[in-house]
Order: structure tokens, then sequence, then C-alpha cells
């Protein structure tokens, strides 16, 4: 079964070069892996630093294609990545992540089935940022949404029975929560190898892409409410004011934020506003 890894790729020429050598790094995957770099709208070296490493997938065994769009646009990119995928077995990569070597052959061997399903690693979230940051990173750690089921950010895959669920990826901004809704939390596969996932630096930034992943939430819920019944992260094992209890400078911290996102403090005209 060949597997495909879509990376989409808007100005990463920071990132992707250590995104690209884990990748290499990566245990073997029966059927081969093709992996396919998406610079879309870029205004660095993107698509020639991705396509410098050719070679060094060659000499792996594994192929690395190229597409340089003109246009920047995550869900179109990924639009024209699937449409030059051939594998049997989809891998959506954020550029900023690390996979650990075991992930990509043990995503593969989940998604190695007839029935519809998702797959993804579980997330280590890496924080260079300011103590806001590590507060309320502590504190987000022990929610529903990381907590309960497969939360799929940074790396989700699903295989050719699974995608065929939608057509075109539809004009969204949380691409990660539409994929994550389209299946049941039975069909969602957690695998036990990680991957890193890094947290956004300033408190400032971490509201602006707060506050758009909330109303990509949003977005999905009012465009395909029907999907919004396969969201799992709702389970609270663990009530919250026993999480509250255990570290309540990260609590404090977390509800600042939630406060921030609703006011007009760092609020940003661009809908797909990053952390970087």
């Amino acid at each position: 079964m060949m597997t495909s890894v879509l990376i989409p790729a808007h100005n990463e020429a920071d990132w992707l070069p250590a995104c690209l050598d884990a990748v290499l790094a990566s245990d073997p995957v029966t059927g081969g892996v093709e992996v396919i770099v998406v610079a879309n709208g870029c205004t660095d070296g993107t698509a020639d630093m991705a396509l410098a490493r050719a070679d060094d997938f060659t000499q792996k065994g594994w192929s690395l294609k190229v597409l340089d769009l003109a246009t920047g646009g995550k869900l179109a990119a990924l639009n024209a990545g699937e449409e030059a995928a051939t594998g049997d077995a989809l891998i959506y990569l954020d550029a900023d992540v690390h996979v650990s070597p075991a992930l990509i052959a043990q995503i593969a061997g989940a998604l190695d089935t007839s029935d519809a399903r998702y797959a993804s690693g579980q997330p280590n979230v890496t924080v260079a940022g300011s103590w806001l940051v590590r507060a309320y990173t502590r504190f987000w750690r022990t929610t529903p949404f990381m907590t309960c089921g497969v939360p799929g950010f940074g790396v989700f895959a699903m295989n050719r029975a699974g995608r065929a669920r939608w057509g075109a990826w539809p004009d969204i901004i949380s691409d990660d929560t539409f994929a994550r809704w389209n299946f049941t939390s039975d069909e969602r596969l957690g695998v036990p190898a990680s991957y890193d996932w890094p947290m956004i630096d300033s408190f400032g930034q971490l509201v602006r892409v707060r506050r758009r992943q909330d109303q990509g939430v949003a977005e999905v819920v009012a465009q395909f409410p029907q999907l919004a019944a396969n969201d799992d992260a709702q389970d609270q094992t663990t009530p919250i004011w026993q999480r509250a209890l255990r570290d309540p400078v990260a609590f404090a911290v977390f509800c600042a934020l939630r406060i921030a996102i609703r006011l007009p403090v760092w609020r940003s005209s661009n809908r797909w506003a990053r952390g970087r």
C-alpha cells in the first residue's frame, strides 16, 4: 500500500528543513512513500529548498514532489496535493511538525483496511515561549480535547475509503476539525508513535490563533451541523475544578486567554492568523 505524505507550505523555508529531516529519518513503510510538498503563495525559498532535498528521498527509496502554486491558501494546497497523490493512505502534515521515526509506518499500517478510517499519533506539545504561554499549555493539556479521542492537530491521516466521504476541501479555517468530524470516534485510530508540535511563542499571538481556531470550529458547525455529533471532546473524566485546584496559576492564565479571545485586543483582520 503506497502512502502519500502531503505537506502544505506557505513561506515555511525556516521550518520545512527540520520537518523533512524528520520524515527522512522515518522507519521503512510497506508499499513505499511519496512526499508531496505544496508550496502555495510563497515569497521565500520554500519550493527551491524542498526541491533541493529530492535526491535525499531518492536515496531512501522514497519520492519527493514539489508543487509550486502561485496563490496562497491551505485548502487549495490540499486539493492540489491530493490530485497529485497516488497513495492509498493520505497523511496530512504541517510543515512545522516533526514526526517520530515510527509514526508514518504506524499510521500506514492502521489505515491498511477497506473500511473508512482516520488516524493520528500522540502529540508532544513543545513550548519555547513566555511563562504565560507555558502556563496556558499546562492547563490546555488537561482539557478533554487533548485527553479524549484522537485530536489530530498537526498530523492527521485517512485512507481512500475515508477520503471519499467528501469532495474537494471546502473553504474553511479548521481543516483538521472538519476532517476529524467526518469520522466517528470508533473510526478514529490513535497510534502510539508521537510527533512534536510547537506551541505559539507569545501570549498575544496565542490569543489571535486561538480566536481563529474557535472561529474555525464554529464555521464547521454552521456549515456542516451534522458533523458535530462526532465531536468526542466533551468527556469530563476529571472535573475542571479538580484540574484547576491542581494548577491554579495555569487555570488562571487559561481563563484569561479565553476572556481575551472575546475582547478586541490583539484582533487581526487576517482570517488565517498564524502563530509565527
